[in-house]
C-alpha cells in the first residue's frame, strides 16, 4: 500500500512553454529508458529477491519511479499548456495531437508508444539487478541528452535533479548486488545419514572409521 503526498518530489514551476522540448522529454515518460518502464520493472521484480532488504530496496526505488513519472507528466503539461494546436503541429506534435489532445501519453520522443517489452524481469536476483544497473546508466545517459537539447534554465533545473537521482539508485542496486552475492555464496551444511554400528554401539564410541561427519558437499561417503 502507498501513501500519496500530494506535492511532487522536486518542484516544477516552467514559465515559458516549448512544445519542441515537450515531444523529447516525454520519452522519459513512456520510453524504453524512460520512469514508468522504470517503475513496473523494480516493482515487479522485487517478488523474486532473495531477501528482505533487497525486496524494500527495489520497492523504494520503483515508488520514487512513480513520483518521477508525476514529475515528468507535470513537465510535458507545463511545456506544452496554451501552445495552439498549429503550435503543437508546427513543434511535431500534429500527430500527438490528433490522438491525444494536450493529454499526457505513454509514449517516446519518436512517437512509439510504450510497451512491456521495455521492461526486464528474468527472476534471477543476479540477472535482474545487473539489468537495473544498466537501466540506471541509460536513464542517466537520456537526461544528459535532454540537457544538452534544453535551453529553459527552468527545464535544465529538474533534469539535472532527475539525472543525480539516477547515480543514486545505480549505486544502491549496486549495494543490493553485493548483497545478494553474498547471501547466494554462504555454504549450505548437510547431514550425512547416519551410521550403524555392527557392534551396535553408537558412533563415535564404537572406534569405527565411518562415523558420519557434517559435510558442506552432501557427500554420504565421508569417513
Amino acid at each position: 500500500m502507498w501513501g500519496y503526498d500530494k506535492k511532487l518530489q522536486y518542484p516544477v514551476n516552467i514559465k515559458n512553454p516549448n512544445p519542441q522540448l515537450a515531444k523529447f522529454i516525454i520519452s522519459q515518460y513512456g520510453g524504453p529508458d524512460g520512469e514508468l518502464a522504470a517503475s513496473l520493472r523494480y516493482l515487479s521484480q522485487r517478488f523474486s529477491m532473495p531477501t528482505e532488504i533487497t525486496k524494500a530496496t527495489l520497492n523504494d526505488i520503483g515508488t520514487e519511479e512513480l513520483g518521477h513519472l508525476e514529475m515528468i507528466g507535470t513537465m510535458v503539461n507545463q511545456l506544452t499548456r496554451g501552445v495552439s494546436p498549429e503550435g503543437l503541429r508546427k513543434a511535431g506534435l500534429g500527430d500527438y495531437y490528433t490522438d491525444h489532445g494536450v493529454s499526457i501519453y505513454p509514449q517516446n520522443a519518436a512517437g512509439n508508444p510504450f510497451t512491456a517489452s521495455y521492461i526486464g524481469v528474468k527472476g534471477d536476483p543476479i540477472t535482474d539487478l545487473y539489468e537495473d544497473m544498466a537501466a540506471e546508466q541509460k536513464a542517466r545517459s537520456t537526461y544528459e541528452y535532454l540537457i544538452d537539447l534544453s535551453d529553459d534554465p527552468d527545464v535544465t533545473d529538474i533534469l539535472k535533479f532527475l539525472r543525480e537521482r539516477e547515480v543514486v539508485h545505480f549505486q544502491r542496486f549496486g549495494e543490493a548486488l553485493r548483497s545478494v552475492q553474498e547471501k547466494l555464496a554462504q555454504k549450505k551444511f548437510y547431514m550425512n545419514n547416519l551410521h550403524t554400528c555392527p557392534n551396535n554401539n553408537t558412533p563415535p564410541s564404537c572406534g569405527c572409521q565411518n562415523v558420519p561427519i557434517i559435510s558442506d558437499c552432501g557427500c554420504q561417503n565421508n569417513n
